[in-house]
């Protein structure tokens, strides 16, 4: 059986829209099979696409509520004692796409009255995702990529009608420019009308009478370019750039859906990056840190000098503000984060070993004369 489409998006019955987006996005991420190898991901990110298909759309989500899986399934019935045409009466998941539920029934019998079925009109085609992998340094400052694209556009001749001219683009004759077709049969109950689309010109309401000469009556033509993106200067891992009109195709005339580029920032040796704010580490030796110095670090805006305090221990952070990353939206910067590492010295000179000891020896007075101190 199927599970349920809020189970599988992880949601309440009460989800917005932005809610089911955001889910279907993680979601579709982590069962791309582009990204995950495991044997059952593709199976999954096709039941998160099919959850997602019929739960972001109005009236297929309408339909889900109220009946469940079994609307999209054809030859579905309704079946039981709920089914007042008795077991095995039966209607196709297109029929009951299209048509208002809320007043299912008024259109199968004579004297209810009747909705009209709407046609197919235009619909947004579906976005793409693109993904890209730029340096860590390029994403701080920003950069211009290229992005080779393969979509379809509408034909620049026809318009996206398929016609060789306007007057060949004419109202269906046989559904009179609905999109539909209406038939009725008499039953026991009294008359009951269905509804379909027309055959004749696929539920548009137009005809073609000649084909375009540039697409063939196609109304499309496929497009391959390479783009220039872009990328602004703070944008951070995962982030998307949304470029418009270059999705897949709509439909029925509908606009094409837009291609998400989806940025992957690649590791820098030097910093890491948390939010607007990098971390990098110095190595110093015990003898400035014990004496304090000046010592040079590296920032993502260049070289700057950084005062090291007397007696600085080992793991210390030093803050350097406003040296970090400009916001992506409000362009503020973000705060650099030293962190100091001792190192000791494994080869020493004599003098030097002498020096140690001397200073090994005061240490030593020191502390035994403050615990002479304390005993009196």
């Amino acid at each position: 059986m199927k599970r349920d489409y809020y189970e599988v998006l992880g949601l309440s019955k009460g989800a917005s829209k932005d809610e089911i987006k955001a889910a279907y996005r993680k979601l579709a991420k982590k069962y791309h099979p582009d990204l995950n190898k495991a044997p059952d991901a593709a199976q999954k990110f096709e039941e998160v696409q099919e959850a997602y298909d019929v739960l972001y759309d109005d009236n297929k989500r309408k339909a889900y509520d109220q009946y469940g899986h079994a609307v999209f399934e054809q030859g579905a019935s309704t079946g039981g004692a709920g089914n007042p045409f008795g077991q095995g009466f039966g209607f196709s998941g297109q029929g009951f796409g299209d048509m208002d539920l809320g007043d299912i029934f008024s259109s199968f019998f004579g004297g209810g009255g009747s909705r009209q079925r709407r046609t197919s009109g235009p619909r947004k085609g579906n976005d793409r995702l693109y993904r890209v992998k730029i340096n860590f340094m390029d994403a701080v400052n920003g950069t211009t990529i290229t992005v080779p694209v393969d979509y379809e556009e509408p034909c620049s001749h026809c318009g996206g009608t398929g016609a060789e001219s306007p007057s060949d683009y004419v109202t269906c004759p046989k559904c009179g420019g609905t999109g539909t077709i209406t038939s009725r049969t008499q039953t026991i109950f009294g008359t009951m009308q269905t509804q379909s689309a027309c055959p004749q010109c696929g539920g548009t309401g137009k005809i073609v009478r000649k084909a375009c000469s540039v697409c063939g009556g196609k109304g499309y033509s496929r497009v391959r370019k390479t783009l220039e993106v872009k990328v602004p200067e703070g944008i951070n891992n995962g982030q998307q750039i949304r470029i418009s009109g270059k999705g897949d195709r709509g439909v029925n005339g509908g606009p094409n859906g837009d291609l998400f580029v989806e940025v992957v920032i690649a590791g820098d040796p030097r910093f890491r990056r948390e939010g607007n704010d990098v971390h990098s580490d110095v190595t110093l030796s015990f003898v400035d840190c014990a004496l304090g110095c000046k010592a040079e670090c590296e920032t993502v805006k260049g070289k700057v000098s950084v005062t090291v305090p007397a007696g600085t221990q080992p793991g210390a952070v030093l803050k350097l503000r406003g040296q970090g990353v400009n916001d992506l939206r409000t362009h503020q910067p973000g705060d650099h984060y030293v962190h100091v590492n001792v190192v000791t010295p494994t080869k020493l000179t004599e003098a030097q070993k002498t020096l140690l000891r001397e200073f090994q020896a005061q240490e030593a007075t020191k502390k035994k004369g403050f615990g002479s101190f304390f005993k009196k």
